[in-house]
């Protein structure tokens, strides 16, 4: 081996092990925390402050839009809303066979995405429907860790409380989500600085709870019910973080998942 190749091979084993002191290194064990609301091709634009590409947005709805669908919206396109000649910032309507807004929280939406260029409609149902997902399955096994980093602190302490007390009991909660059929924002608005928006979620699931004996004292294991639930979903208008935290929950359905009401 010449004297040159030497001294490169020992300023290259000095540089990697500089890098792996500064930067350091991965093994695996790391746990990563969901973000529902977080879209890859268009995070990296809103942090720069710049406004998200719509054409770059994928729409995956549960239930594929067909051929003969008819047009949403009365046939607007999208991101516009009556009376308007050019797209707002964002996508202010959503779009997907499954999703819709009521007419009147059009003018929250509109006023949303003024003053949150990054805002978009569609992504924010996407996200809703995961953390819709995540939400009720991790409060029916008490997973703590996962509700902190979805939930409002002052809905988590309510949460909190709930599965202390199922706890206490000896109770045990299974619920899955079998498929969400619709998604409708009823209700959009600025409040304190914050936007905040409001989700009716029509899903099937099975939701069940056993005592301490191994009894069902709530819901049928074998049994798929249509179940609606009406969500308020809050995040600060200055706040560059994609995250909407839940702030608010409420059921419409006659079979209780056990989970806290709570308003705003």
């Amino acid at each position: 081996m010449t004297a040159d190749i030497l001294l490169y091979a020992l300023i290259a084993a000095g540089l990697v092990f500089w890098l792996r002191n500064v930067l350091g290194t991965r093994h695996g064990d790391e746990r990563q925390r969901p973000n529902p609301f977080a879209r890859p091709d268009n995070d990296a634009a809103a942090r720069n402050g710049a406004r998200p590409d719509p054409a770059r947005s994928v729409v995956t709805p549960l239930h594929p839009a067909r051929d003969d669908a008819p047009v949403q919206n009365g046939g607007l396109m999208p991101g516009i809303l009556p009376g308007l000649d050019e797209p707002l910032p964002g996508v202010v309507l959503p779009m997907g066979k499954n999703m819709s807004a009521a007419k009147g929280a059009e003018a929250g939406l509109q006023d949303i995405a003024n003053a949150d260029h990054s805002f978009n409609a569609t992504h924010f149902l996407e996200g809703a429907q995961d953390a819709f997902v995540m939400i009720v399955e991790a409060f029916a096994a008490n997973d703590r860790g996962l509700l902190k980093n979805l939930l409002d602190p002052s809905l988590y302490a309510a949460f909190d409380g709930a599965m202390t007390a199922r706890e206490e009991r000896g109770e045990i909660a299974l619920t899955e989500i079998h498929a969400i059929r619709r998604l409708e924002i009823v209700d959009a608005r600025i409040q304190d600085k914050r936007a905040l928006l409001t989700v009716r979620f029509v899903a099937d699931e099975t939701a069940t709870i056993q005592n301490k004996d191994g009894e069902y004292i709530s819901g049928n294991p074998d049994r798929v019910k249509e179940t609606i639930d009406i969500w308020t979903f809050g995040k600060p208008l200055k706040s560059r973080e994609p995250t909407w935290y839940l702030v608010a929950t409420r059921e419409e359905d006659a079979d209780k998942k056990g989970m806290p009401e709570t308003v705003i």
